[in-house]
């Protein structure tokens, strides 16, 4: 899993959780991935989009992860806006994406694969709600997940209170933990 390297920045305050989730999946063989939420980069000069390391590049690192392996990536977001962004950052990953608009919720409840890898991460910047809204994406996304799927939780503690505490109540185990992020699952 070289293309992991590349995303070793200092600046990507995520790397290390992201990394130990991607060697997790893959030692699980894990091909079917979902994330809620696409890195959206930043806009310099008005109008060039480019790469941001803050924004922790996760369909950057989940597309080349389901082309490593050669797998799927879901990823959904209800701004168009953040979807091209996405899109751009991706394109020589393109046979390995799905790029949904919509709203999580009804992205989750309609979703009908089984998910291996779960990545929850929509409603940034929106605190009021966000951690509702996770739990919600959760318990939508539950009837799709495998025995043993990995569930990564973003933004620890703003969004991952209610979420947490419920995953641990239906019997998922905490695998490893960050500053920003919680992976979970059954086993």
């Amino acid at each position: 899993m070289q293309f992991i390297k590349f995303y070793n920045n200092p600046k990507n305050i995520r790397f290390e959780s992201f990394q130990f989730a991607l060697y997790e999946a893959y030692k699980r063989g894990h091909k079917t991935l979902v994330e809620t939420g696409v890195a959206r980069g930043k806009t310099k000069f008005f109008f060039i989009n480019k790469t941001n390391w803050l924004d922790g590049m996760s369909t950057m690192i989940f597309s080349d992860y389901a082309r490593f392996v050669d797998g799927f990536l879901y990823a959904c977001d209800i701004e168009k806006k953040n979807i091209e962004n996405a899109k751009k950052f991706t394109v020589k990953n393109s046979r390995f994406i799905e790029f949904i608009t919509d709203d999580s919720l009804n992205f989750l409840k309609n979703f009908e694969k089984k998910i291996d890898f779960l990545y929850l991460d929509s409603l940034d910047g929106q605190f009021e709600g966000a951690a509702n809204h996770q739990l919600k994406e959760i318990q939508l996304a539950e009837k799709n997940l495998n025995k043993n799927s990995l569930v990564l939780l973003d933004d620890k503690g703003q969004k991952t209170t209610l979420s947490v505490d419920y995953m641990i109540k239906k019997n998922f185990k905490i695998v490893n933990e960050t500053k920003q992020q919680v992976l979970l699952s059954k086993i």
